[in-house]
């Protein structure tokens, strides 16, 4: 049986980058871009093209930043997505590479960053489950000095993004992947949970604040009610352009009133499974 031809629309690298400029996307500014390839159409060249195209719009003074998450690194136990039996933890726990910001995958956030991890130049910061890529004049100042101890918090490249006036990009993703809205949870109380993961000397646990998007669809369709959301389309993805601050400071005052406390879920973004906290 013939294989149907795509259904596009045809979407290049020029494309891309004349739908970021009618959209709003600024050269020379910082821009976290949260991305769906799939989402696009049929684009000629792939996660390349789109990559190119997102550096076009911003040019030589701008800064690409991407979420290049790697939850894998976690402990075995909690995973649920799907399951290892439990014969299988200790060996795991023991074999389990540590990570490398040159050669250990993204996972769960799409091809675009995974491109834009390996593109000549970039630069990715220390965390071992919730790093962070950019390229750009601004990339070091992002990446340096993420804290081990710190996925998504104050020393992280959101709250260096958050002060440097960045704003987010969402390319065919939704609120759902948005994780700014982390950087609120640092900022309310909230639980703090062990987390186990592999390092250069051995399996280590240390103590960090519980993080969970199971509310951030929702919290993103009442920001965007609420705030100033520049919405349009590049290829055939909707696409939504906001700033860092403003959606970490509403994500403030939300998180606050609509999450209860009584039950919480923690999960690395990209992580295979998901802890839950009675």
């Amino acid at each position: 049986m013939p294989t149907p031809p795509p259904t596009g629309p045809l979407v290049t690298r020029d494309t891309v980058a004349a739908h970021l400029l009618s959209l709003g996307v600024q050269p020379g500014e910082t821009l976290l871009v949260h991305s769906s390839l799939s989402s696009l159409g049929w684009v000629n060249g792939g996660p390349v093209a789109v990559v190119q195209g997102l550096l076009d719009a911003l040019g030589p003074d701008g800064t690409l930043v991407v979420p290049t998450q790697s939850g894998d690194l976690s402990d075995p136990a909690l995973w649920s997505n799907p399951p290892v039996p439990e014969e299988w933890w200790s060996t795991i726990r023991a074999t389990m590479p540590a990570y490398d910001p040159r050669v250990t995958p993204s996972r769960g956030v799409g091809v675009i960053p995974e491109t834009v991890r390996n593109w000549p130049g970039a630069l990715r910061s220390a965390h071992p489950e919730t790093s962070f890529a950019a390229l750009g004049p601004r990339a070091a100042a992002i990446t340096e000095g993420h804290a081990p101890d710190c996925r998504l918090g104050e020393r992280s490249p959101l709250a260096r993004l958050e002060a440097d006036g960045a704003r987010i990009l969402l390319l065919g993703a939704g609120y759902g992947t948005c994780t700014s809205f982390h950087l609120a949870e640092y900022r309310v109380p909230s639980p703090v949970v062990e987390v186990g993961r592999p390092s250069p000397t051995g399996w280590e646990t240390v103590r960090e604040v519980s993080i969970t998007s199971d509310l951030f669809a929702e919290l993103g369709s009442d920001f965007e009610r609420d705030r100033p959301v520049v919405r349009g389309k590049v290829g055939a993805a909707g696409a939504r352009l906001f700033p860092v601050a403003d959606a970490v400071a509403y994500a403030e005052r939300w998180l606050a009133l609509h999450r209860p406390r009584d039950q919480y879920v923690d999960a690395a973004p990209g992580a295979p499974g998901t802890r839950r906290r009675p």
